[in-house]
């Protein structure tokens, strides 16, 4: 089939050399001029299939009210609020019930663990090199956080990860240059978990798909699709019209006004992230794999010579602007680890991302109900450790085949009953 997808970042990309690989003629059509260029850009790297879990969840309103009201808090509310904040906000809230958490959690945990077995496939397959390691830690300052992360082993050991609860001294040998003076009272290490840098992976993959024949278009803002003709593309400039036997749509935060005209009403909102990326100064100094602060809610992750330190989530404010609060929280978590390990003077990337999040958790996938229309977004802060499984998944619903793994829940009618 001739197949046209819309957004290249790693969902897209993902997409793009799945359908690609199963011998059709793929166009992929994104706004930036460069692929991965919105949230795949830098993102914390983190696969951990057992720390996928929803947002929504029991006691989550409680928790977010304390973190507004703390200094490096995890979550924070910016000025302004859009009607769409809002909306989605009460939507959330109904989403944080057990059953629905419990539900939602099942279904993003299977998906994260199918989809590392088919990334660890396409890399080995494909030959891939790109900055990566082995291992994952969740590091707990004191007993509150030890105390408070037992509910999380307990979702662990029902999603299958492969996790051990070790003591600060082991935790130090596995991750030596961890700072002496702050204070730590255990780990939760999962060593099947990894770390790797999506926007070098995406565009290594962007480059095999090319070599099978895909083709990428880039400075293409797509028009809205229309009912008349749902599976043709013109550019939101006027163009003539391009058919395609199917269109995917895959492209984050404007997936929802792409989707709007065919009367499809996707409740996805940006939730920001922040990063900042450094050069090592000192090996010895630096985190060997990535490791994450409970408290905090901040990873930081080593990515071949460089670090990257990661988290925070805020709902609200301008888009473009870096918020200096939640810089300084990543910087406080990096030095309370890892002093000494980068250089700060010159060189730091400094980002600001969207994660496109649907309320409940779990992203659409699937047919639209729209003939020749299919969905593939709303992954939110799990992008990376759901791309490579989703795209496998949505290629084998294009060509009418069984994916192998369970799909409830996941359907465009979930859209329908929010």
């Amino acid at each position: 089939m001739k197949i046209a997808i819309v957004g290249a970042g790693i969902v897209g990309i993902t997409t793009a050399w799945e359908l690609t690989a199963d011998g059709h003629e793929v166009s992929v059509f994104d706004r930036r001029n460069s692929a991965a260029e919105e949230s795949s850009f830098a993102n914390a790297g983190v696969v951990a299939p057992g720390y996928v879990t929803p947002w929504a969840a029991p006691g989550m309103r409680a928790k977010v009210l304390r973190s507004l009201f703390s200094t490096h808090g995890a979550v924070k509310l910016r000025w302004p609020l859009s009607f769409r904040d809002l909306g989605w906000m009460a939507q959330f809230q109904r989403a944080c019930t057990l059953e629905a958490y419990l539900q939602n959690r099942a279904r993003m945990q299977r998906l994260a663990f199918y989809s590392r077995l088919r990334l660890h496939d396409i890399v080995a397959a494909r030959e891939l090199e790109y900055d990566r390691g082995e291992g994952y830690m969740v590091l707990l300052r004191g007993k509150r956080e030890a105390r408070m992360a037992q509910p999380g082993l307990e979702v662990l050991r029902a999603a299958g990860a492969k996790f051990r609860e070790i003591d600060a001294d082991e935790a130090r040998r596995i991750e030596p240059a961890l700072n002496a003076d702050t204070e730590l009272a255990g780990a939760i290490y999962l060593p099947d978990d990894e770390v790797g840098n999506c926007r070098q992976f995406a565009l290594l993959l962007k480059r095999e798909a090319e070599s099978l024949g895909a083709q990428f278009h880039f400075g293409c803002d797509i028009a809205p699709l229309t009912r008349s003709a749902p599976r043709s593309l013109t550019l939101a400039g006027g163009s003539p019209a391009l058919d395609f036997d199917a269109i995917v749509v895959c492209a984050g935060l404007a997936s929802a006004q792409l989707l709007r005209p065919l009367g499809l009403r996707v409740p996805l909102t940006p939730v920001y992230g922040h990063s900042i990326s450094a050069h090592i100064k000192e090996s010895l100094h630096a985190p060997r794999g990535a490791v994450m602060d409970e408290r905090f809610k901040v990873a930081i992750s080593r990515l071949g010579m460089r670090v990257r330190v990661a988290g925070g989530a805020e709902l609200g404010g301008p888009a473009d602007r870096i918020n200096p609060e939640a810089l300084k929280t990543l910087y406080k978590v990096l030095h309370d680890w890892f002093p000494g390990a980068v250089t700060l003077q010159q060189g730091v990337q400094q980002w600001k991302g969207a994660r496109p999040m649907l309320p409940d958790g779990p992203p659409v996938l699937g047919a639209s109900g729209i003939p020749g229309v299919w969905l593939n977004l709303g992954h939110g802060s799990s992008g990376w450790a759901l791309s490579c499984g989703s795209a496998r998944v949505l290629a084998d619903l294009v060509a009418g085949q069984d994916p192998g793994i369970d799909l409830e829940g996941f359907g465009v009618e979930r859209l329908l009953a929010q």
